[in-house]
């Protein structure tokens, strides 16, 4: 199954970004998983890409289009933010110190840890792309 959605660069359309997400995959995985969890799981990451983008990349420029794209192959989840922002080096990305209690800089720590596969290219088709792929296991059932 393939999706995509083109959204304003603004967080008054997270709740419709979760949607589609969400409702895309529960048609095709509620049942084979726990789906609470693992719903929850590609919620927050995908909120994490999405708010970045509209926070950073675009900044305060709500007319530029945001792409998301998904593929499910079975059980792997691929999906594709696209912007149209200058970009993000990640040689210059310091992880943050949790001593040091910082506000921001965690979104980049939270995809890892929630995703397979996270991949950020600049400048590709005239866009940037991060991508975050997953295998979702299958339900264990306790009979």
């Amino acid at each position: 199954m393939k999706s995509e959605l083109n959204v304003p660069s603004d967080l008054k359309f997270l709740s419709i970004v979760e949607n589609w997400l969400l409702g895309c995959l529960e048609v095709k995985l509620k049942e084979s998983m726990d789906w609470p969890r693992q719903s929850s799981r590609l919620r927050l990451a995908l909120v994490e890409a999405y708010s970045n983008v509209v926070r950073h990349a675009h900044k305060d420029q709500p007319c530029l289009p945001v792409l998301i794209r998904l593929e499910l192959k079975e059980r792997d989840i691929a999906v594709e933010i696209w912007d149209r922002g200058e970009g993000f080096d990640l040689s210059d990305y310091l992880a943050p110190d949790p001593t040091d209690k910082q506000e921001g800089g965690y979104g980049w720590l939270i995809m890892h840890r929630l995703m397979d596969r996270v991949e950020y290219q600049l400048q590709v088709n005239g866009g940037n792309c991060l991508k975050l792929e997953v295998s979702l296991p299958e339900s264990v059932s306790t009979v």
